[in-house]
């Protein structure tokens, strides 16, 4: 049996399905148990991780989930990072802390390393996942940051309307045009609203792309003494936002080297999932999931 590994966007995930099934809704016309508790997205998660390991028939499985953003060094390097999003809706944080807790009673491997954020540990598990093991990596997210982790071993699992679909090394260089350790450079000129990342005002998808499509990096482009005649009506943009556009791609750009996670063993990360103990769980939270 060959490996393969998936590693799970927790947040990203979690969040997908909460806003999925609270669209329109109050918070007291959620989906609650007797005890009280919100299960909305509970349910909705449990049952994709349950079809991940049908679909995917894991042999190492994780979820990364991310700490406060006030901890991140992202956030101590630039105060203003993901300073423009709002803060989350009280029954999401209560189901995370539930989902969370249930992962640990099952056996499901999940980890949050301050100060440090959940695109870092896929960053670092992926990549060391490339060099040291046979088989796929498969991260789930709806990410595209993500996309700069793309090897011949990593892809990663979007979701695009009903659909989702492993989407590869091939199918990015085939979309851009470009190998996915230049994403950080386009996400260096684009900036990103998200996560309040300010790239370089006035550059937008029109340009940044084409432009890592010719000059290769943000470094070799202010290295020029001038830009091709096709981008003239972006010479004193560019000029004017050097600072933002090395800041930016600081910023995009995944570590994927902690410390920490270069030591532990890949014996950690097996996929233990204890399904009598899960069936136990969803049974007390009253999730209508299909075992």
């Amino acid at each position: 049996m060959s490996n393969r590994f998936i590693i799970i966007d927790g947040f990203n995930l979690l969040s997908r399905c909460y806003f999925a099934t609270s669209y329109g809704r109050e918070d007291h016309e959620l989906t609650k148990n007797s005890d009280g508790l919100y299960t909305n997205a509970l349910r909705v998660k449990v049952q994709k991780l349950l079809n991940l390991i049908e679909m995917y028939d894991p042999t190492h499985l994780m979820i990364a989930w991310d700490v406060k953003r006030e901890e991140t060094l992202r956030r101590q390097r630039f105060p203003d990072y993901k300073d423009t999003r709002n803060e989350l809706p009280e029954p999401l944080i209560q189901q995370y802390n539930t989902i969370t807790e249930l992962f640990d009673v099952v056996g499901v491997t999940q980890m949050a390393i301050s100060p440090y954020e959940a695109d870092d540990i896929m960053g670092t598990l992926s990549r060391r996942w490339s060099e040291e093991m046979d088989g796929e990596c498969l991260i789930y997210s709806n990410d595209r940051d993500l996309l700069q982790l793309l090897t011949d071993k990593v892809s990663q699992i979007i979701a695009k309307k009903k659909e989702e679909n492993a989407y590869t090394l091939k199918h990015f260089t085939d979309e851009y045009g470009i190998t996915p350790d230049k994403w950080i450079d386009v996400k260096a000129l684009l900036g990103d609203k998200s996560d309040n990342i300010p790239g370089v005002h006035g550059v937008g998808e029109k340009a940044a792309l084409p432009m890592i499509q010719q000059y290769g990096s943000v470094e070799a482009i202010y290295e020029l003494e001038e830009l091709d005649p096709a981008f003239k009506r972006y010479v004193k943009k560019i000029a004017a936002g050097r600072e933002m556009a090395f800041l930016s791609k600081e910023l995009v750009t995944i570590d994927t080297q902690i410390p920490i996670l270069n030591e532990t063993p890949w014996d950690g990360f097996s996929l233990r999932l204890d399904r009598d103990k899960l069936k136990e769980e969803v049974d007390r939270l009253e999730l209508r999931v299909r075992m």
